[in-house]
């Protein structure tokens, strides 16, 4: 769809927890009457609606005033009714508009509309390619580690060739909170939603590298433990098998053995005291017996 394509007014299908962007092929869950007769109408016709997110996700019916003012018209692919009784629709963003007035409220929203044109990059300077070539790396080094993205995603990343493409696709992919996907949707310099892509991404890769830290090292701590026990298992096995004493039996001698050796130490320390007395007992014997010798007087002791 070329921009003189846009029709002045488009059905409007509200959008409650997604962001459609340009060229991007979405499957959408229909729920609400409105959506419903919206979406069965222009499928019989030339297909063709506007898509525009609601600024509160919990509002059942959002009027016109609930709506945010730039849009994605789209294309209606493919209308699925599933085996629960909900509606699946699969659709393609073909460009951005902007709400100008309401038509009508029922039996859904229909709206005028305008262009909201993007200003254009140069796609030849250095800096633009540079830009492009980190947001299409980061993207790559995210699916890499998200467990939950699959690969096919990065093959799809590596084959796009349109830069606008690029950006559009990594924008809807990215988990990020609607307003911030909003904004990208409304910010009309190309360059500039690209530098913001570009923080989201690199935000994003920062966690995801946090994350996958956090979780190895936990698993490293788990299976240290979980081997430690094994192996403490199988010699507690084998020492049994063998008559010999387990670890914690083990434990219990050395620490009785250290309590014998406390006491031993503390008998030899005693009796070492005890004898150097005796010692200084019988020197002083010695002595008093040989001045009683020279002097004639005789000389008692008490023993005890």
């Amino acid at each position: 769809m070329h921009n003189e394509d846009i029709p002045e007014t488009l059905a409007i299908l509200p959008l409650r927890n997604t962001v459609l962007f340009p060229g991007v092929v979405i499957p959408i869950t229909v729920g609400r009457d409105k959506s419903i007769k919206l979406v069965r109408e222009s499928y019989k016709t030339d297909r063709i609606i506007g898509v525009v997110s609601q600024k509160d996700m919990n509002v059942e019916d959002p009027g016109f005033e609930q709506l945010h003012k730039v849009g994605t018209v789209a294309m209606i692919i493919k209308v699925l009714q599933m085996p629960d009784g909900n509606t699946t629709v699969i659709i393609q963003g073909k460009q951005r508009f902007k709400l100008k007035d309401l038509v009508q409220s029922e039996p859904y929203i229909k709206a005028r509309v305008e262009r909201f044109a993007e200003d254009k990059p140069k796609t030849n300077s250095k800096e633009f390619k540079a830009l492009i070539s980190s947001i299409r790396e980061l993207a790559l080094q995210i699916i890499q580690l998200s467990p939950n993205l699959p690969s096919e995603a990065g093959i799809a990343i590596r084959n796009i060739e349109s830069p606008t493409f690029l950006i559009n696709f990594i924008s809807s992919n990215l988990a990020i909170e609607l307003p911030e996907k909003q904004g990208l949707l409304e910010t009309k310099n190309f360059v500039r939603r690209a530098k913001q892509l570009l923080e989201y991404l690199t935000t994003e890769l920062q966690l995801l590298e946090l994350k996958n830290q956090i979780q190895n090292k936990v698993r490293t701590d788990l299976d240290k433990q979980q081997r430690d026990y094994y192996l403490n298992q199988q010699l507690k096995t084998i020492q049994e098998e063998l008559g010999g004493n387990t670890p914690d039996l083990e434990i219990e001698n050395l620490k009785t053995r250290a309590k014998i050796q406390k006491m031993a130490g503390r008998g030899w320390k005693t009796f070492r005291q005890r004898n150097r007395k005796a010692g200084t007992y019988q020197s002083c014997r010695s002595r008093l017996f040989r001045t009683n010798q020279l002097s004639g007087a005789p000389i008692g002791f008490a023993l005890g």
